[in-house]
């Protein structure tokens, strides 16, 4: 029966719909990674893509790269008033709508410890990958239900499961539950919702280089007493271990990423998720079913432990 299931399934994922190059699609953080991947992927294959960058420089490289088709935009989705500006502005659009919404800008760092952290170091993420991504949805909704399209949101696995400190994860958990809410109130609509779930891939949120010096940035300014109670060697260890398991985790085949992407927007029965790369199927999704002690275990296994806590262990 399971098997005859999968079959069917399967099938009925291989649909397809039919005229892309009448169809739409607007996607954020195009500058690089799965964004421009994608922007130039939906552009092979004859869609009308809008292409959000942040900077001048990546929107000039995505031009040269692509067909007269595609177009860009300057937009920084931790501005409301740019937001705002984006749909009136795209003159592009015909009378059906937009086909195709994808939610791809993000950040992850700041990212440690939780007591390292400000609330600006919070902010910070959550401004870009929670805020300005309900933001940007909202401002686009009259035109996707035009269209009875599609919206596509990039979270994480880390969206399910927490292995770090700061923004990161509580932003990707609320875009999991704001993409809940929305596929649940948009289907009355006709609109189709869509979860990229990615494991560990090689792009600038993954960037250890980034992510090193910026936990740098954080040790310096600690209080001493924080400093005295991780260890004078904890920021060493913490960086190496990260290294580590970048280098053994990501994948640098982005595609693995703008397939599931693509699918979610050409799909006549999309995925309500998407789990990318083969650490999210087989290790990372199957680890959030678990308990949480489990996880727990699997994190202090991969961290290195605070000197204080190693002291208390001794004592007791």
């Amino acid at each position: 029966f399971f098997l005859f299931l999968q079959l069917k399934l399967s099938k009925m994922y291989s649909y397809k719909v039919d005229g892309f190059r009448d169809k739409h699609v607007f996607i954020t953080g195009c500058d690089s990674g799965f964004g421009n991947l994608l922007a130039k992927q939906l552009d092979g294959k004859g869609f009308q893509v809008i292409a959000a960058c942040l900077t001048e420089k990546g929107a000039a490289d995505l031009t040269a790269a692509t067909s007269p088709r595609l177009k860009t935009l300057l937009l920084n989705v931790t501005d409301s008033e740019s937001i705002r500006k984006a749909p009136p502005t795209l003159s592009c659009f015909p009378a059906a709508g937009l086909w195709g919404l994808v939610n791809n800008a993000g950040r992850s760092i700041p990212i440690g410890p939780t007591d390292w952290m400000e609330m600006e170091d919070f902010t910070k993420v959550l401004d870009v990958n929670l805020i300005g991504l309900i933001d940007v949805t909202l401002q686009f909704i009259p035109l996707l239900k035009k269209a009875r399209g599609r919206v596509v949101n990039v979270a994480s696995i880390l969206g399910r499961l927490n292995l770090v400190g700061g923004g990161y994860c509580p932003s990707k958990w609320g875009v999991e539950a704001f993409s809940d809410s929305l596929r649940k109130d948009m289907s009355h609509f006709g609109v189709k919702v869509s979860i990229i779930e990615p494991g560990f891939f090689k792009t600038a949120v993954t960037s250890v280089d980034l992510i090193n010096a910026d936990m740098r940035r954080l040790w310096t300014r600690l209080p001493q007493h924080v400093k005295n109670a991780y260890g004078n060697t904890y920021l060493e260890d913490y960086t190496k271990v990260q290294d580590f398991s970048m280098r053994m985790l990501c994948s640098a085949d982005l595609s693995q990423v703008t397939r599931c992407m693509e699918h979610a927007l050409t799909a006549r029965f999309p995925r309500t998720r998407y789990g990318a790369g083969w650490d999210a199927k087989l290790f990372w999704i199957p680890l959030s079913y678990l308990p949480s002690f489990v996880a727990d275990f699997v994190v202090k296994t991969l961290l290195p432990c605070p000197e204080e806590a190693k002291n208390n262990r001794k004592a007791s």
